[in-house]
């Protein structure tokens, strides 16, 4: 996956995972609000990556 992909990807991740941790609280479900934390924890590690793919890029463009 390119940057911009990893990006999307991982605001993707955190929306849906804040959507199903919203509901989880609103109808007490803990098993579906750690779900929604697990995938806004999945979303940050995929928006850092495709940050971090660009930092290198940035750094191998200078070279």
């Amino acid at each position: 996956m390119g940057s911009t992909s990893d990006k999307m990807s991982g605001m993707a991740n955190k929306a849906a995972g804040g959507a199903k941790k919203a509901v989880g609280q609103a109808t007490g479900s803990r098993q579906m609000e750690a779900e929604g934390r697990a995938q806004q924890m999945k979303g940050d590690a995929q928006h850092a990556k495709g940050k971090a793919k660009d930092a290198v890029k940035k750094v191998i463009d200078k070279a």
